[in-house]
């Protein structure tokens, strides 16, 4: 959560997506990388040097050659599906709580099709609790969740880089004062 606009009686947290400096390093360094596979690849195919910092024209296709245009391939549409999720901002959104209203509401950005924006909407009386899971280690989770009477549990945090253990306590504290709901630890 990054932003928080609150007024009294509202809250709304922003929630930064898959438009992160991250996600565009990572596409543009996978779309070189395999933009040079398959340069390499097909070199030695056409034997005509398409790389101008190498000389590819002496691989042999079979066996190196096809494998450089496969990777170079696979790795061209993974980097399409990296800059399509950009682009899409797939994972913004913001979560709202409205003590006028009574409601709780949760939207996210999808990918294209039927269910691209994902909305959730829940009166504050359903809320049981604002749960925090800390889990430690090589890979680290500090992650919000929101927890119903009916034992549904709603993730409020993005997804990516974890946040600072001191960051997940206070907006965890902070939602559930503005809830009037317990906080529940992990």
């Amino acid at each position: 959560m990054k932003k928080t606009l609150s007024i009294q009686s509202v809250r709304k947290d922003l929630i930064l997506g898959s438009r992160r400096l991250s996600n565009y390093w990572w596409a543009t360094i996978i779309f070189a990388g395999a933009l040079g596979f398959l340069l390499a690849g097909l070199s030695s195919y056409f034997q005509v040097n398409l790389l101008p910092f190498t000389t590819s024209t002496e691989l042999v296709f079979i066996p190196q050659g096809i494998v450089m245009t496969f990777y170079g391939s696979i790795g061209i549409f993974l980097s399409l599906f990296l800059w399509l999720t950009i682009i899409w901002d797939i994972g913004a959104g913001y979560n709202e709580f409205n003590r006028d209203e009574g409601t709780v509401k949760i939207f996210r950005l999808g990918f294209p099709g039927r269910n691209r924006q994902i909305c959730l909407q829940f009166n504050i009386k359903e809320i049981k609790s604002i749960k925090i899971d800390i889990k430690e280690g090589l890979n680290p989770r500090r992650e919000i969740y929101l927890c119903t009477k009916d034992k549904r549990v709603i993730p409020l945090t993005r997804v990516g880089q974890p946040l600072l253990l001191s960051e997940v306590e206070e907006q965890a504290a902070e939602i559930a004062r503005f809830l009037d709901v317990v906080l529940e630890g992990a």
